[in-house]
C-alpha cells in the first residue's frame, strides 16, 4: 500500500514539472530590439504666440505661422492668442506666459533696455530675443471728415482714442502728441480702445479721431472708410523729423491714395513689426521654426496684402532692435545674411 502511494506521489510530481516546462515554452517571446536605423517620431513642442487685434495685421500673420507649423513642421505646434498687442506681448514674454509674439520694434527696444515706460524701467524684459522683422507699420491718425482735423495740432479739445492700454499704438500716439506740444489734459476725452472699438466710436460719432499703428490697408480702417467719411491726417515734415530725432526706429512713410476708399495720399511715420521669442527656447527648435517660416514664405505672403508686399527673407533683419535668438542667428548665418 505504501509503495502504491509513493507511485502516485511521483506521478503527480512528474505532471507538475511537465506543466511548468510547457508553460515556459508557451510564454510570449521577448520583443525584438528595434533595428539600429529605426527612429522614434520627433517630440512635438507646443508653443503659443501673442498677436494683436483680430481686425489688425498681426493676427492673420500669426495665423499663417500657425498653419505653416501644422503643415510643415513635425516638431512644433503653434497656438495663436489675440492680445492687446506690443506692450502686453513683451510683458507676457517676460513672465513666461508667451513663447513667441509679434511686437513693434520700438516697443521691443524699450522693453529690453528698460526705457520709456516706468514699468520697463523697473523690470526690463531681458529674456526676450529677436527672430525676424515683418513689415512697416505706419502710425495712422484717422479722423471724422467733419471734425475739422487737418493736422495733429487740430486735435486740441477733441475726443480721441490713443490705442489700447499697453499697446504700441498708445506709445506712438503719446509721442506724436508730445512733439505737437500737447498732453492728455489738452483733450476733451482720451479713450483707450481696441482697434475695432475705436472704429465703432468713430463711426457713431462718439470720438473725433483715433490713432492706429497698423499696416497700410488694415481692414479695421478700410471697413470704416466704406461706411463713414474719414480723413487720414498728414504728419508735418518737421514734426516727423522731431520724432525720428527722438527715436531712431521711426521712419517716414507714405500711404498711397485710395488705400482706403476716397482717402488721398498722406505722409506719416512708421515703425516695424517683428517676431520675438523667449531666450530659453532651444536653439535647434527656434532654428527649425525660422527655417520653416522662410521655406514656406508664400503662406505668409498670402495671409494679408501687407505681408505680400513687405514680408520676405531679404528684409527680415531690417529694423532688428534687440539681440537675435541663437536659433534665428544660426539660420541667418546659413542664409548669408550675417
Amino acid at each position: 500500500m505504501k509503495k502504491k502511494r509513493n507511485t502516485w506521489v511521483w506521478l503527480l510530481l512528474c505532471l507538475f514539472v511537465v506543466s511548468i516546462i510547457s508553460f515556459a515554452g508557451c510564454a510570449a517571446p521577448e520583443p525584438e530590439a528595434p533595428a539600429p536605423d529605426d527612429e522614434a517620431p520627433p517630440a512635438v513642442t507646443r508653443l503659443n504666440m501673442g498677436s494683436g487685434w483680430v481686425t489688425g495685421v498681426y493676427y492673420p500673420l500669426a495665423g499663417a505661422m500657425s498653419r505653416i507649423a501644422y503643415a510643415e513642421m513635425d516638431n512644433i505646434t503653434l497656438t495663436v492668442e489675440s492680445s492687446g498687442a506690443s506692450v502686453v506681448n513683451v510683458k507676457l514674454i517676460g513672465s513666461g506666459d508667451l513663447d513667441l509674439a509679434i511686437v513693434q520694434n520700438d516697443v521691443a527696444y524699450y522693453a529690453y533696455n528698460g526705457l520709456f515706460r516706468d514699468d520697463f524701467k523697473e523690470d526690463p524684459i531681458t529674456n526676450m530675443r529677436g527672430m525676424f522683422t515683418l513689415h512697416p507699420e505706419p502710425v495712422q491718425l484717422v479722423a471724422a471728415a467733419d471734425a475739422g482735423i487737418n493736422t495733429p495740432a487740430d486735435l486740441e479739445g477733441k475726443r480721441i482714442a490713443v490705442g489700447p492700454l499697453g499697446s504700441g499704438a498708445e506709445v506712438n500716439a503719446l509721442q506724436l502728441i508730445e512733439v505737437y506740444g500737447m498732453t492728455e489734459d489738452d483733450f476733451d476725452a482720451v479713450e483707450r480702445l481696441e482697434a475695432g472699438e475705436a472704429a465703432d466710436y468713430l463711426r457713431d460719432g462718439r470720438i473725433d479721431a483715433a490713432f492706429f499703428t497698423v499696416g497700410a490697408g488694415a481692414s479695421v480702417i478700410a471697413d470704416l472708410a466704406i461706411v463713414k467719411d474719414i480723413v487720414l491726417v498728414n504728419i508735418d515734415d518737421d514734426k516727423a523729423q522731431e520724432l525720428m530725432d527722438l527715436e531712431p526706429f521711426y521712419a517716414v512713410a507714405t500711404i498711397p491714395a485710395e488705400t482706403y476708399s476716397g482717402v488721398p495720399e498722406v505722409n506719416t511715420i512708421a515703425v516695424l513689426a517683428m517676431v520675438v521669442a523667449r531666450e530659453d527656447l532651444s536653439e535647434d527648435l527656434m532654428y527649425d521654426f525660422v527655417k520653416g517660416i522662410f521655406d514656406n514664405i508664400g503662406t505668409m505672403q498670402s495671409a494679408h496684402d501687407v505681408a505680400g508686399q513687405y514680408v520676405n527673407l531679404e528684409t527680415a533683419l531690417d529694423g532688428m532692435s534687440i539681440p537675435l535668438h541663437p536659433g534665428a542667428e544660426k539660420f541667418f548665418e546659413e542664409a548669408g545674411m550675417l
